[in-house]
């Protein structure tokens, strides 16, 4: 067979993918999922319950989910001021969603010196007076109802045991009275002070699901 007879086969070279090309989409990829963490963060922060001062709904070793954008606020007066020839005096809170409401459990920073958050539940708001008598807590003299603990266990042997909440703070109580260093001992919590409220419990699997939220019927 003549050479010129033989079947004509193009062939068209393929470029290499460049190397710098593949580093730039892990780059890219680790940064994405950089980002979403730290977004993830901002709104959801996992917690490791330590102590038994929840006890008996919330154990040691028990890890919780919380909300850090649920209780977001800010002073709309000194976004107003922010305007030439204004001057507001005062705080005008403002909540994207609501403020801490009782009956939450709350994660925050104690008022007293301590390495690691505490969490609490919420149990008077700004406003409240609260009081204690005869092993049960009562606020705006109505004795409440909680359900979660075994009766008449609120005793007070703190500092701050008739009080009257001020604005812009929280008066938090351990599930577990009889063993909980809580506002009857270093008094109300700053709102600044509280890290977010823990809705939702993810280990032990038998204890998966969303905390269970009490609304107290007082007058206030």
């Amino acid at each position: 067979m003549e050479s010129d007879d033989l079947p004509v086969v193009d062939e068209i070279a393929k470029p290499a993918k460049p190397i710098s090309r593949g580093f730039s989409e892990i780059i890219k990829t680790a940064f994405l999922a950089i980002l979403i963490f730290t977004l993830a963060r901002t709104v959801v922060l996992p917690y490791e319950v330590e102590g038994s001062s929840m006890s008996p709904n919330l154990q040691n070793g028990e890890r919780v989910l919380v909300n850090r954008s649920v209780y977001y606020h800010f002073n709309l007066n000194e976004i107003v001021n922010l305007i030439p020839g204004t001057n507001r005096t005062g705080d005008h809170e403002i909540y994207l969603f609501h403020g801490p409401q009782r009956g939450d459990v709350l994660v925050l920073n104690p008022p007293v010196e301590s390495n690691k958050p505490y969490i609490k539940r919420d149990i008077a708001v700004a406003g409240d007076h609260i009081t204690f008598e005869d092993g049960y807590v009562y606020i705006n003299g109505e004795r409440l109802d909680e359900p979660y603990i075994n009766g008449a266990i609120t005793d007070c042997r703190g500092r701050y045991c008739d009080v009257t909440v001020p604005d812009g703070y929280v008066y938090v109580l351990g599930d577990n009275r009889e063993n909980s260093q809580d506002s009857r001992y270093f008094g109300p919590v700053a709102v600044e002070n509280i890290i977010g409220k823990a809705w939702f419990s993810n280990w032990p699997v038998d204890d998966f699901g969303r905390l269970p939220h009490y609304q107290y019927d007082v007058d206030g």
